[in-house]
């Protein structure tokens, strides 16, 4: 029976083991998120602090597990009807002060360069753009306080500056995390928290809500997508820009039509003129996404739509034909448009870029 229960032991060793190794296969390098390809300098700092704990805490466990090994090994009783105890070493000051040390010195190694990191890090240079973040059930709003410029989803900065993130929530708590930038930092309604963002190479990179936040947590996306200098000037540019007013004669004016009439206007903005009375402004208790330059944008629905080897066109056609399917507990309702009525607006959309 004692050699039964030794073997099945064993073998749950083994099988735990085999899992271990096989989850690290599940470990992309390229995977969209990922803290493990850092593209900047915050993440890098991040990254050498998380291997340098990692092997000093492998070295730790290495030499604990190997001893232990060697001390089992080597003094282990032979005898069964011994009764000889093995020796105290309880009042011997060199060895307690020995294991009372090396701690503190692993501990001071480690907390040292963390804490250094954590303060250098928390705190924006004065110089750096500011961006404000606004979390909401279930995306995550951009303002450029300096350009003046309103967007969603889609974060958008130039390579090798640094971007303030001054964020809060409208409603919920939530997290932002884009893994290969920096490190997550919480949306707190009502007050103000602070994330340093640089990247060091341009290319688009994912994000997440790390922090539960209800129903469609899992579906509240980002994507930051970092651009040289040229074209960032010329992206903003472009942004503080009106939308163009359709007039009756225009493909888009029927598409403009539907989203004045369904009542689209009371959750979306749209700015067609800053002299113009044509703006529409949100009117409702809720405001989304700004859509002046809905179609500049190559996601929508908290970056979660077009779906991988998904068109945008048909992404955007099942979104709007049903909202909360698509996203449940989605604040957009189902319209109930017509197919009519969904590819008239999708042209409208499509030309607000």
């Amino acid at each position: 029976m004692a050699r039964l229960r030794h073997r099945i032991t064993r073998l749950v060793a083994l099988v735990g083991v085999a899992l271990l190794l096989a989850s690290c296969s599940l470990i992309e390098v390229d995977s969209p998120l990922t803290t493990f390809d850092p593209a900047g300098p915050n993440a890098d700092r991040i990254d050498s602090l998380f291997w340098l704990v990692f092997w000093i805490a492998t070295a730790v466990f290495v030499l604990v597990m190997g001893g232990l090994i060697v001390i089992l090994v080597l003094f282990r009783d032979t005898d069964r009807e011994s009764t000889k105890e093995p020796k105290q070493l309880h009042g011997n000051a060199k060895l307690e002060v020995i294991w009372t040390v090396i701690p503190a010195l692993i501990l001071a190694a480690i907390a040292v360069p963390t804490t250094a990191a954590v303060f250098d890090l928390t705190e924006c240079e004065s110089d750096s753009m500011r961006v404000e973040v606004t979390g909401h059930q279930w995306w995550f709003e951009y303002h450029y306080p300096d350009h003046d410029i309103d967007t969603a989803n889609v974060l958008v900065m130039p390579v090798d500056e640094e971007v303030c993130l001054e964020m809060t929530s409208a409603d919920v708590l939530h997290n932002y995390w884009v893994p290969s930038l920096m490190g997550k930092r919480y949306l707190v309604p009502g007050q103000t928290t602070l994330l340093r963002m640089e990247a060091d190479e341009t290319g688009e990179f994912w994000g997440h809500c790390a922090e539960f936040c209800g129903l469609s947590h899992s579906l509240m996306r980002a994507r930051v997508q970092v651009v040289d200098q040229g074209q960032f000037d010329t992206w903003v540019g472009n942004q503080q820009e009106p939308a163009a007013l359709p007039a009756e004669e225009d493909p888009e004016y029927d598409g403009y039509q539907v989203f004045v009439n369904k009542g689209c206007v009371q959750c979306h903005t749209v700015r067609f003129d800053n002299a113009d009375a044509s703006n529409i402004v949100a009117q409702g208790a809720f405001n989304g996404p700004d859509l002046t330059h809905f179609a500049s944008r190559d996601t929508f629905a908290g970056a979660t739509l077009p779906e991988e080897e998904q068109s945008y066109e048909a992404a955007l056609t099942e979104w709007l034909a049903d909202p909360p399917y698509k996203k449940p507990g989605s604040f957009m309702p189902n319209l109930a448009l017509t197919s009519q009525e969904i590819d008239s607006l999708i042209v409208w959309l499509e030309s607000n870029r």
